[in-house]
């Protein structure tokens, strides 16, 4: 079995979750790379340093989750970091009075639903851990505070599916890092802020000017958290101490 720390990030293979899978790896951690499309996700393990290991892993496929759960366990007997870092933008360029139930659907599945799945099914590995850690991926666009401002820049997006979707997953958080607690793992929220990644670009316009390193930092730092860190909480995106708001 691995002796060194065990982490999974889902949709690894490109943007923020490939910069996540690269620096966990810089820290000696084992790392297995979960991407749906298994040619890119090989090509995507072999590229990085370290002990990179691809898992065929598709957030919305059951099978698939649990196929990867096997993996794992077969492989290193246990897992000590969850990244959940998977996620859509369904609706780019729709006018929010003009989104579909589909569309929404489409990013529920993947934003939360895949969340669910994902942690339904690596739970037993993580209570193997000694200092289990979830982090997952949310973004500032699902701070229902920050939406609650009508006229701000994050309402204004419009982004009906992936705010709400998000916001859920910020839910699910809580849920999931109170209950939890008895098993000591410990689950958390980051938001890497505006990268310029094939999930937010539309019309092949970046959005944002931080760079995948930026972006990663949080989610790393909450991956890498000591046993005795905060359970709960929703950071980012410049740094732990930056408090997001919920």
């Amino acid at each position: 079995m691995n002796q060194n720390e065990v982490a999974l990030v889902t949709g690894g293979n490109k943007g923020i979750g490939h910069e996540i899978v690269r620096q966990l790896a810089a820290r000696g951690l084992t790392v297995y790379l979960g991407a749906r499309n298994p040619a890119l996700g090989a090509r995507a393990a072999e590229e990085l340093a370290g002990d990179v290991r691809f898992v065929q892993l598709d957030v919305t496929d059951v099978e698939s989750v649990a196929a990867a759960a096997k993996q794992v366990e077969a492989d290193s007997g246990r897992l000590d970091v969850l990244v959940n870092n998977a996620g859509i933008v369904a609706e780019w360029g729709t006018a929010v009075a003009d989104i579909t139930a589909e569309q929404v659907r489409s990013a529920y599945d993947v934003n939360v639903f895949g969340v669910v799945a994902v942690i339904n099914a690596f739970v037993p590995l993580l209570r193997r851990s000694p200092n289990a850690r979830i982090v997952n991926m949310s973004s500032g666009l699902g701070s229902v505070n920050l939406l609650s401002e009508l006229d701000g820049r994050l309402a204004t997006q419009g982004l009906l599916a992936y705010s709400s979707s998000k916001a859920a997953l910020n839910a699910l958080t809580l849920v999931y890092a109170s209950a939890l607690r008895a098993d000591n793992i410990k689950v958390n929220a980051a938001t890497p802020g505006l990268v310029p990644t094939d999930l937010n670009t539309q019309a092949s316009v970046p959005r944002g000017e931080r760079t995948v390193a930026d972006g990663a930092a949080v989610p790393v730092a909450l991956a890498t958290l000591p046993a005795d860190g905060p359970t709960g909480v929703f950071r980012g995106p410049e740094s732990l101490a930056d408090v997001a708001p919920w």
